[in-house]
């Protein structure tokens, strides 16, 4: 049988299965959506209580951070397994030292990351003796004609229209998937502002891996200059597990996979 069906010498952990890791990434995006849920409540409430925006921003801010904390102590804290190789134990303590200092950074980021969300969203209650007016409606989905338009006018992202591997929009439902309903406003806008902010590193990414590319050449990184990639790119940055969670079917994997090497995203969800 082969290594990839068996576990390491010496490292006592089991094998890779793809099912079971289809089946965490979504777990993580249901506790995402959810966690999206308690803070719209954690919001109301704090302005009941006669808080302001900003202090409810540190608050809320505060809590995902210590949230993040807590996962750093119990990854610090972790061994190898039993009996592992010495080795295996080293490469261990240092994948640890690793993500303790990637976690670290995500918990101070965290600490300000939510200035605004409170005013914006609009979480405070109206008092009691107030008519409370009738809620917004909620923003409608994004329109994929719309989000085609959008990103067609980020040409530094695209390869000729001659030369992509499938029609406009061959992905673009699956991506679109992973916006969440708070984010349905302006995306099309802000989408336009993710490719402008990563003009450079478009550009590069498409002449290294676009159509025409050497890596291309070999049937890879068949995504990159499409227009829906743009969408997909950006999901990475803002949502990879929930991307994850929404993609389905083995070939479309390695699509993602492939694209996710070629970019280079903060969290690397592919294992490559």
């Amino acid at each position: 049988m082969s290594d990839d069906h068996t576990e390491q010498s010496g490292s006592g952990l089991p094998p890779h299965d793809p099912v079971a890791y289809g089946e965490e990434l979504a777990r993580i995006g249901l506790h995402q959506s959810k966690a999206v849920e308690s803070r719209t409540v954690v919001y109301r409430a704090l302005a009941a209580a006669g808080i302001g925006h900003e202090q409810a921003d540190a608050i809320v801010s505060q809590i995902q951070a210590g949230a993040v904390a807590g996962a750093h102590t119990w990854i610090s804290e972790s061994t190898a397994p039993h009996g592992a190789d010495p080795r295996f134990e080293d490469g261990w303590h240092a994948g640890v030292r690793d993500v303790g200092r990637h976690l670290l950074h995500i918990a101070d980021t965290t600490a300000t990351a939510n200035r605004g969300i409170a005013a914006s969203h609009a979480f405070l209650i109206i008092p009691a003796v107030r008519e409370a007016p009738e809620p917004p409606a909620p923003a409608p989905a994004p329109a994929p004609a719309e989000i085609l338009a959008a990103a067609e006018s980020c040409p530094w992202a695209l390869a000729p229209q001659e030369e992509r591997h499938w029609p406009d929009g061959a992905f673009l439902d699956t991506a679109l998937s992973a916006v969440r309903p708070e984010e349905y406003a302006g995306y099309a806008d802000r989408l336009q502002d993710f490719a402008r902010k990563h003009r450079a590193r478009l550009e590069d990414l498409l002449r290294a891996y676009g159509p025409g590319s050497t890596p291309a050449s070999h049937g890879r990184y068949a995504l990159i200059g499409q227009p829906d990639t743009l969408v997909i790119l950006e999901r990475m940055e803002t949502a990879p597990f929930l991307l994850r969670a929404t993609w389905e079917g083995e070939e479309e994997d390695v699509f993602l996979d492939d694209l996710e090497f070629a970019w280079g995203p903060r969290t690397r969800l592919s294992g490559r």
